[in-house]
């Protein structure tokens, strides 16, 4: 029988409590309902409806002037990342733990009890069960499948770094004038068009926009067409939290970092397709091709054949050939060089003040993101969403390259592109005084107000992430945070974790009291 190890990242502990933790300076997983969906189909001056596309034979974005990279040969298999066994077809008992499933949703499912699925697998605790688990479940056949070996498209044009530098969202989505060029919706407050929204997900997840726009189109047209398309976007999930664009790219931004990153270092081995699917990754895959089998596994009714057809040269490969070329001619390698360091820090906070820790590694940017981020709140009595005058403040010299819907982001190599080298990403920034667009800044600068703008938080509060060529970097990682000397760690959990320096240490609570104070 297979077997999948527990993941020590992307564990999301499943739990009751998980709905009220972190009302103090809290970061909730940002939530794609965040977005109002009021979605409106307005006519845009200056987008062509459908302007023709002559070659069929060329890819679409060469024919709309966008440089498009010869590609000759094929991707070489990787090395196996781990054993599999091929010998087995079946296997009797065995589901792997999928997000929002507890034990007694498990119980009601298998008829059986919650008592006996711990005593099955050895539990102790009926609310500690972990996302990629593998237990022990009575009276199922479940089919073993090793997912194929077709590669689908490079790490590089998954996450947003190098490959992405010069691609121009708006620009191509206007040269086809299709649906997206003209959907307007309002996201948190604020009315975005198609491009813009868009951007927005691809920048907050640091997902390639190329691999969202052809994820849109191959699930909806949108990009290539105006009409005889659905009006209700829908990449293939239709149950509540994921309303309108904003929503569904987000759904599946996440799902796509989600496979990237829990193949990556999560230990994330492969996933339930249905109930009586299991799909293994095959070990000669590269984690950019596993986050978009992952995706492909999540949508409505999938099933062995669509899953199947979909992850062929003839899927969804065959939908990004044809907008942007082959996805191996993109490739940009490695996205983390061999020697690579994290640059030292000081804590974004003005020097003499103590902040308090509240959130230990987690989501860089939702939950299937690489446990890149730490949370801080200012000192006072706030609890929840209020107003703050403290002062968030830049923790290494750069270059301001976004700022907006919540975001500081800062450019450390001065290239002014954010997915090339190092950045530090700021969240929750308010907008009241928070820094221009194109600052340059040094260490101790001010850059914004805590507060509980972009995404979904409930407490004011800094949410502060990096990435190196737009691969989030984990905080409990080889590479921690090392602010003011004060190094990160994780403690098995997502939210959980310590700062250390010298003999003294620090652990997320949600609360201020000396046990999370850190003095800068």
């Amino acid at each position: 029988m297979l077997s999948f190890r527990t993941p020590r990242r992307f564990t999301s502990i499943i739990t009751i409590s998980l709905t009220v933790v972190i009302v103090l300076g809290g970061c909730v997983r940002p939530n794609p309902a965040a977005s109002n969906f009021v979605a409106t189909s307005p006519t845009l001056q200056g987008v062509p409806a459908n302007p023709a596309i002559p070659d069929e034979g060329t890819p679409i974005a060469g024919q709309l002037g966008t440089p498009v990279p010869d590609y000759n040969g094929e991707p070489t298999a990787d090395a196996p990342h781990y054993e599999v066994d091929t010998e087995n077809g079946g296997a009797l008992g065995s589901h792997t733990v999928a997000a929002g499933e507890t034990l007694g949703i498990l119980a009601q499912r298998y008829d059986t009890t919650v008592e006996e699925l711990m005593n099955m697998n050895g539990l102790t605790d009926p609310d500690l069960v972990h996302v990629g688990q593998e237990l022990r479940v009575p009276g199922v056949e479940i089919q073993l499948v090793i997912g194929p070996d077709f590669k689908v498209l490079p790490d590089s044009e998954l996450v947003y770094g190098p490959a992405a530098s010069d691609f121009d969202v708006r620009a191509f989505v206007a040269g086809l004038g299709g649906a997206l060029a003209t959907y307007q919706e309002e996201v948190e407050g604020q009315m975005m068009d198609g491009p813009a929204i868009l951007q927005l997900v691809a920048d907050r997840h640091s997902i390639n926009p190329r691999l969202l726009l052809a994820v849109l189109e191959h699930q909806t047209s949108w990009v290539s067409k105006r009409s005889g398309v659905n009006p209700v976007p829908n990449l293939g999930y239709s149950g509540t939290g994921a309303p309108g664009l904003y929503g569904q790219l987000s759904w599946a931004a996440n799902l796509l970092n989600l496979g990237y990153y829990g193949r990556a270092e999560g230990g994330l081995r492969g996933f339930n397709l249905d109930d009586t699917t299991q799909i293994t990754f095959s070990p000669f895959v590269n984690d950019g091709t596993a986050g978009v089998q992952r995706f492909f596994a999540a949508i409505d009714g999938a099933n062995l054949e669509s899953w199947q057809q979909a992850t062929s040269p003839d899927g969804f490969y065959a939908t990004w050939n044809r907008l942007f070329g082959n996805p191996f001619a993109y490739t940009f390698e490695p996205i983390l060089p061999a020697q690579l360091t994290s640059p030292e820090m000081e804590l974004p906070w003005p020097a003499g003040e103590t902040w308090y820790f509240t959130g230990g590694p987690h989501g860089a940017w939702n939950s299937g993101s690489a446990w890149g981020a730490l949370d801080f709140v200012p000192p006072g009595e706030q609890v929840g969403c209020l107003q703050s005058d403290d002062w968030v403040t830049s923790m290494t010299a750069g270059h301001v390259v976004r700022s907006g819907n919540g975001a500081v982001v800062i450019d450390l190599d001065g290239d002014g592109f954010a997915g090339s080298g190092w950045a530090i990403t700021y969240m929750h920034l308010e907008t009241r005084d928070r820094v221009p667009l194109g600052t340059e800044v040094n260490i101790g600068d001010q850059l914004g107000h805590p507060s509980c703008e972009g995404g979904f938080s409930n407490g004011t509060h800094v949410h502060i992430s990096r990435s190196y060529n737009g691969r989030w970097i984990s905080a409990d990682g080889a590479m921690p945070f090392v602010m003011s000397g004060w190094v990160s760690s994780g403690a098995g959990a997502e939210y959980d974790g310590y700062l250390t320096r010298g003999n003294a240490v620090r652990e997320a609570c949600v609360c201020r009291e000396e046990v999370n104070a850190v003095a800068r």
